[in-house]
């Protein structure tokens, strides 16, 4: 390819899109807003499934190492009642395709296959803008300017290159996780390590959850969703970590202790994460030599597939990259026409089901129902 890649943002999906462009030695660079890579902490667990996200890593030739970081029995899942009954009670039979590893390895792996120097760190982008002739200027932070002729947004939810293809910008969607981590559990917080398992635990209510995970040895990480506005959450001071985390509980006021224990024995403070989507079915017209990919495309209500839609965009970038050397232009095409489809379907089929994006629907007996039609 004559012109090399810019890619704007070393997550998930800009590294696969990295990976996969230098296996078919195209050469890119790929800017990224914090100063290293262990900059930040990159989240708990990720199951990656066999129909997008290791699709993306076997185009990457990355599966042996996927395979080295899987955490077994982490496919295990309980349901529970807010008494504490387990209504499900699922093992990891092994042979499930949603294998579990942690984020901070995956993304190590996928660094770890790119040349010396591809990723720029400290290169936190303020603005973007066309030059004409499919040409585009990237200002940083700092005040340097980079000039591509094929820019990809990887940069999230509140991506800087969005605005040169759409106007939409992310709304909150009603539902925000408060999360909290529990170390040396089994010693330390028995009761509630045995009421998760030995891989995620989920107990449901109207406008209400608590999901918990277990991550690398006995370290739970606990995400409790609540439907409130974002008025009700700023009213809660987080500085505050006990108080936050007992105003937290109140809203499971009469829920088994070994539940609420995930609130508040919390060994971190609880940490807001609201939720932002984009317009289901999100799209734009083709503008020659700007694309993108992942949340910055068709950021969505946690679903359990945004890492995986990621991965999977920058597998079929790279690979429409590769098949159209000399015609950037078909293969953005290519890659637009395919990409729109496959998320709007994601999000309009999983959007309401799990993690409490649905007050109405997510009650302990819909999520057995959708736990058991998705085995079958």
């Amino acid at each position: 390819m004559h012109t090399p890649v810019t890619i704007i943002g070393a997550g998930l999906g800009g590294l696969t899109l990295a990976r996969v462009l230098h296996v078919h030695k195209i050469p890119v660079t790929v800017y990224e807003a914090e100063s290293s890579p262990s900059a930040r902490t990159q989240g708990g667990m990720l199951d990656i499934h066999d129909y997008n996200g290791q699709l993306a890593l076997k185009a990457a030739g990355l599966m042996d190492e996927f395979h080295a970081i899987v955490l077994e029995g982490r496919q295990s899942m309980r349901v529970l009642d807010r008494d504490g009954t387990v209504l499900l009670d699922k093992a990891d039979d092994g042979v499930g395709g949603r294998p579990e590893v942690q984020r901070s390895e995956l993304r190590k792996i996928l660094l770890d296959s790119l040349p010396a120097g591809t990723v720029r760190w400290g290169h936190k982008v303020s603005s973007t803008r066309a030059l004409g002739e499919g040409r585009y200027e990237v200002t940083f932070a700092d005040g340097g300017t980079v000039v591509t002729s094929l820019l990809v947004g990887a940069d999230g939810a509140w991506s800087r290159v969005r605005p040169l293809l759409s106007t939409a910008t992310p709304e909150y969607t009603g539902t925000s996780f408060v999360e909290t981590y529990l170390f040396d559990t089994d010693t330390r917080h028995p009761a509630a390590a045995k009421a998760v398992g030995g891989g995620s635990m989920i107990a449901p209510a109207p406008g209400k959850e608590i999901f918990a995970h277990r991550e690398s040895g006995d370290t739970l990480h606990t995400y409790v969703a609540l439907s409130k506005p974002q008025d009700w959450f700023a009213a809660i001071d987080f500085t505050d970590a006990a108080a936050a985390a007992a105003r937290i509980a109140q809203e499971f006021d009469g829920w088994a202790p070994e539940l609420t224990a995930l609130i508040t024995d919390g060994d971190t403070a609880p940490v807001l994460r609201p939720h932002y989507a984009l317009p289901t079915g999100h799209r734009w017209d083709r503008v020659p030599g700007v694309t993108l990919l992942g949340d910055a495309a068709h950021l969505a209500a946690p679903n359990g597939e945004g890492a995986n839609l990621a991965m999977l965009d920058g597998a079929e970038l790279g690979k429409a990259l590769a098949a159209h050397p000399d015609d950037i232009e078909a293969a953005l095409t290519e890659y637009e026409q395919a990409m729109f489809p496959r998320s709007t379907e994601v999000a309009t089929f999983e959007g309401a089901e799990i993690h409490g994006t649905d007050p109405d629907a997510n009650t302990a007996h819909a999520l057995i129902d959708m736990i058991t039609e998705t085995d079958q």
